[in-house]
């Protein structure tokens, strides 16, 4: 099993992302993460879709995936070629006196404190799988209340492989 990264450019009309993940539904295809928003052009929606599988099932999603009527382009973001990103936010149990450890730690890897209660912290970090994975795990002697993450958000590097529609 391996994993893809593909980058779909669909028309912003309502239902799209509900068609898209139910052809994944219908194959029993899985999505490990899917982001959606709309782009520089407010016609169209730029998704990311994170998925695994053998080559086999990979080849049949992105042909399945763009034959799909409202889907403009899709194209695989190559980690050597590509920028991803996800934003994660992290409620962490934090007393007064482990409040300095959960900051310290939070300032290593650049995170923000977005909310500070009583008893906890909200953080926010944003960066690529590693780097937060990296940061989920010193996190690992406090204890961690909630997680929110976004999936991951792509774009391949430079200007030769920008998708360009005229209507």
């Amino acid at each position: 099993m391996q994993k893809k990264v593909f980058q779909l450019l669909v028309d912003n009309t309502s239902g799209v992302l509900s068609r898209i993940s139910g052809l994944f539904s219908r194959r029993g295809y899985n999505i490990e993460s899917i982001t959606a928003g709309v782009t520089a052009d407010p016609r169209f929606t730029r998704i990311t879709i994170v998925t695994s599988g053998d080559d086999v099932i990979l080849e049949q999603i992105e042909k399945q995936v763009g034959k799909l009527v409202d889907v403009r382009d899709i194209k695989e973001l190559k980690p050597d070629e590509s920028v991803y990103r996800e934003l994660i936010l992290i409620k962490v149990r934090a007393t007064a006196e482990q409040r300095q450890g959960v900051i310290a730690v939070a300032d290593i890897f650049r995170a923000k404190i977005v909310d500070v209660a009583k008893e906890s912290l909200i953080i926010e970090l944003t960066g690529n799988q590693n780097k937060i994975e990296a940061f989920i795990g010193l996190l690992d002697g406090y204890e961690i209340l909630e997680i929110a993450r976004t999936g991951i958000a792509g774009l391949s590097r430079g200007i030769g492989n920008v998708t360009y529609i005229e209507e």
